[in-house]
């Protein structure tokens, strides 16, 4: 192929698998390219990134910046929902190469009366591109480079500010090279900062071994409020199949009064697009979701894409399911784990596309009352491609909807995952307790190629995973691993009010919980305060206050003589809101050490006020390294730099 272009554009960044998926930002968030534009020889060359909305047919311009070593640097802030577009442009500056060159001669005190007259050439191409006292001044050039009587003052003229940013300004972008467009996925800011509170609405009872209902769960909606919570999340709410259903403890079992794993979905009385009728009606559904957006609460429903054996779909589209010779069909396994309660959907049906559709359907069904966050169970068991198409289908009308990919697995299959574009995704946070363990994984998460699309959300706890650090773990425990989860990432969430108080007994050699809700209702004091709540509660409001707090990928951590310690700085965009978090790992010890402030990545300078923001206590720091100590009781300093 012949090209004339001489501007070679390469390794343009931030992009993913070759332009093949999307990063993502949420309003007022920077975009920062860079690039290398590189030419032949040693003529000046120009730069731009060029972007826009999807709305818009106009592109946006701005001038990038030489780096070094051929590498271009520019940034853009995205304002509003969908998707930009985004490449870089590269040319050579034939404007600005004849004014390096002019002034180069007369430098060496050459005469340049014919470069003056090629200048007047060169300029005739922006009197269409210039207005006003800028226009005047390029003809007045023009005038003067071909009047030899003027040749000082035209020599002062190439000399002067003026000229090289006009020039700058308007280049003539002849033989312009382009990189391949760019996409940016522009989600609502909940996206990025998210505090989730997860509970069973069958134990919202107050009443002892009674079913809990969705009027129930109204009267809970200002504790959760009050904690600083902001996602309400429930597990299935639809009807559980009464075929294989699971007992207690997850024992195949089953005892009159057992009500099964919410999960098993599908019985006589409907399937995904049915309420089980023990916690109310679609219509007490729907006036759920007003009262908890009252109370400053969004509810996020659970997309679970399998079936009860008991499922209608079993009867009405056998062929989405995988029989077996004997004419059963195999339950779901991920052994040791068995799932007898539970069919796994058969995704290479060949009548996949009407199944296809199905699944979209019942997302569009919620949607339409009222829900726009679904925690989505088990994505990586479906296919990833399945999963594009979905998701794009549904924010294609609705670009507010959020997706959680609840997905334990390996790390590329996560990382694909949110490249096909789940939202948020559930991480390893839960398992990683030591120093040494937390810093590895947020320098992979943080600073790896997947903090353009795959956004965290640290949960301590869920139903499905009692770690073994949390197993009759004190006070103390509980406090550190919340405060790491909210600090560190801007999403979180925890499974309530099993963590608040500290209901940890496991099933011998599990990380899984003894007596699981998963299984069976509780009733749980809803009443009852303790001092984990309250610091719950006052760490959530510092968060829904400290914009550092509010983005995860912010995140330098501080050099400090301890392994016990584990010290942090996060900050927001302009550095108004700067955090050094330090927080003591050790459960049961008071640990003590010097944490090195970051002095290079701070605003600012020695000496510096630091506030603590949950005792209220201030302090005068003089020096770069600083002496803290941290007890059991109250494992953590959040300073904000005052100074």
């Amino acid at each position: 192929m012949k090209r004339q272009n001489r501007v070679v554009i390469e390794r343009v960044s931030p992009q993913i698998n070759c332009g093949e998926f999307f990063i993502k930002r949420v309003p007022g968030q920077k975009v920062e390219i860079w690039a290398d534009v590189l030419v032949d020889g040693h003529d000046l060359i120009g730069a731009s990134v060029l972007y826009k909305h999807e709305g818009n047919s106009k592109w946006e311009e701005v001038r990038m910046k030489p780096d070094h070593n051929d590498a271009w640097t520019a940034s853009f802030v995205v304002k509003d929902h969908g998707f930009y577009v985004y490449k870089v442009q590269g040319w050579v500056d034939h404007g600005l190469n004849w004014r390096h060159g002019i002034i180069r001669k007369l430098d060496d005190h050459q005469h340049v009366k014919s470069e003056l007259l090629e200048g007047a050439r060169l300029l005739e191409f922006l009197i269409e591109k210039v207005k006003g006292d800028d226009k005047n001044y390029i003809q007045y050039l023009i005038d003067i480079f071909k009047d030899e009587q003027r040749y000082e003052t035209s020599i002062y003229e190439v000399r002067g500010e003026r000229i090289g940013q006009i020039l700058f300004r308007h280049p003539d972008k002849h033989l312009a090279n382009e990189s391949i467009e760019l996409k940016v996925f522009v989600d609502r800011k909940k996206a990025l900062f998210s505090t989730w509170y997860e509970f069973f609405p069958r134990s919202a009872s107050s009443d002892e071994g009674k079913h809990g209902t969705f009027k129930d769960c109204e009267k809970l909606l200002p504790r959760i409020s009050k904690m600083g919570f902001d996602t309400l999340y429930f597990p299935p709410i639809h009807p559980i199949g009464e075929v294989n259903r699971k007992g207690k403890n997850n024992t195949t079992k089953t005892l009159e009064g057992d009500v099964g794993s919410c999960w098993g979905i599908g019985s006589k009385f409907g399937g995904h697009k049915d309420i089980h009728p023990d916690l109310g009606t679609l219509s007490d559904f729907k006036d759920l979701i007003k009262k908890a957006q009252e109370n400053g609460l969004e509810v996020a429903m659970d997309y679970a894409l399998q079936a009860a054996p008991d499922h209608p779909w079993v009867k009405s589209n056998p062929e989405w399911f995988k029989w077996r010779p004997d004419g059963t069909v195999q339950y779901a396994e991920n052994p040791p784990k068995k799932y007898q309660d539970i069919l796994p959907i058969y995704f290479e049906s060949d009548k996949y596309t009407e199944l296809w559709d199905a699944c979209l359907d019942i997302l569009l069904f919620w949607i339409d009352c009222g829900i726009r966050i679904f925690r989505v169970d088990n994505p990586h068991t479906k296919p990833f491609y399945f999963w594009n198409w979905i998701i794009a289908e549904v924010q294609k009308k609705y670009p507010d909807v959020i997706f959680l990919a609840e997905a334990f697995t390996k790390p590329k299959v996560m990382q694909q995952l949110a490249k096909q574009g789940f939202t948020q995704s559930y991480t390893y946070f839960t398992w990683r307790d030591n120093k040494h363990e937390i810093t590895t994984y947020l320098e992979e998460l943080t600073k790896s190629e997947s903090a353009e699309y795959m956004r965290p959300n640290f949960w301590p706890n869920t139903p499905d995973i009692n770690p073994i650090h949390l197993q009759r773990a004190n006070e103390s425990k509980h406090i550190q691993r919340y405060v790491l989860a909210a600090t560190l990432s801007s999403s979180i969430g925890i499974y309530g009010p099993v963590f608040e108080y500290m209901q940890t007994d496991a099933l011998p050699g599990r990380e899984e919980y003894l007596h699981s809700e998963k299984f069976e209702f509780k009733k749980h004091n809803w009443t009852k305060q303790n001092y984990l709540i309250d610091v719950i509660t006052k760490i959530n409001h510092i968060r829904n206050k400290h914009e550092a707090l509010q983005q995860t990928n912010n995140l330098r951590f501080c050099h400090i003589h301890n392994d016990n310690l584990i010290a942090f700085y996060k900050f927001n965009e302009d550095k108004t809101d700067q955090l050094l978090i330090v927080i003591n790992l050790d459960m049961h010890h008071s640990q003590q050490g010097y944490v090195q402030l970051p002095l290079q990545h701070m605003n600012g300078s020695l000496p510096i006020m630091v506030k603590d923001l949950f005792t209220g206590y201030e302090y005068e720091w003089f020096d770069e390294w600083n002496f803290v100590q941290l007890h059991p009781n109250l494992p953590f300093h959040i300073f904000k730099l005052l100074s």
